[in-house]
């Protein structure tokens, strides 16, 4: 996706159709939407034929774009889970294990990234209905894989808005709450890690759209993807404008929401409530 994502914004740049981009390298116009779109693999060969068209001659970004089409075309680790995952979700797991810096606000549940084990279990039943133990245990699995990024040396930063009524709602018996809770106020100590509350008593805010997230990447040249999961399909955006209002809408919750220290008292609060 976000190889197409770059070579869609450089054919656009320079004019060209996705006709005149097929000829060239001897394909529809079909395949190149498919190949902007990031459904389809790349040859190393149209990539570089494409770059050609499309005036890149410096080396170096022909070398950094080339090797991102070797990588798209390499099965992540993720793909093992594939029999559990919906279509659109072994995508964002690559877009997330690739980006620098995470950026969420979530209302229905605590972030998977930040679930423990017997949360997330009970996450997983109440949306996998009917599901048998094993398939539950690896999509339990994914999930803790997942959050070994935010441990790794190259951690991503984690910017996190919750809404309290995220916090409040049960999943799982007394005690996987009170264990959620506790780790959401562990985690938040972890200097790659942002965690901020949204109270209720703040009232309406900018996050009236939903849940969203944030996805941006290392290479300057990539652009921000927003993640909207919907109940049989996502949505990922990198139109700029696009990326622009969501940036605004989370900077407005983390304006107007408690800062790091202060949203860790309100956790502690609701884990002596609990």
């Amino acid at each position: 996706m976000l190889l197409g994502s770059h070579l869609r914004r450089l054919r656009e740049t320079r004019g060209i159709t996705r006709e005149a981009a097929g000829y060239s390298i001897r394909a529809s116009e079909s395949k190149i939407s498919r190949m902007e779109l990031g459904r389809v693999s790349f040859k190393t060969r149209d990539v570089e034929d494409l770059l050609t068209l499309y005036g890149i001659v410096d080396e170096a970004e022909r070398a950094s774009l080339v090797s991102l089409a070797k990588e798209a075309n390499v099965a992540g680790w993720w793909h093992s889970y594939s029999d559990v995952l919906p279509s659109w979700f072994p995508t964002y797991v690559g877009l997330e294990g690739a980006a620098h810096l995470i950026r969420v606000f979530e209302v229905q549940f605590v972030h998977g990234l930040l679930q423990t084990e017997d949360y997330a279990r009970a996450v997983v039943r109440r949306g996998m209905r009917g599901a048998s133990a094993a398939d539950v245990d690896r999509r339990v699995a994914l999930r803790l894989e997942r959050q070994k990024y935010l441990l790794a040396d190259n951690a991503p930063e984690f910017h996190i808005v919750l809404d309290e009524a995220a916090l409040r709602r049960p999943y799982g018996d007394r005690e996987v709450m009170r264990g959620q809770l506790q780790h959401l106020i562990d985690v938040s100590e972890r200097p790659n890690v942002r965690l901020q509350v949204m109270p209720f008593s703040f009232g309406g805010h900018s996050g009236e759209s939903g849940s969203f997230t944030l996805l941006s990447f290392p290479e300057s040249d990539l652009s921000d993807v927003v993640y909207l999961e919907q109940l049989t399909s996502a949505l990922y955006l990198d139109k700029r404008e696009d990326v622009t209002q969501y940036e605004n809408a989370l900077k407005e919750l983390q304006q107007d929401s408690p800062g790091p220290s202060e949203s860790r008292d309100l956790l502690r609060g609701l884990l002596q409530l609990s």
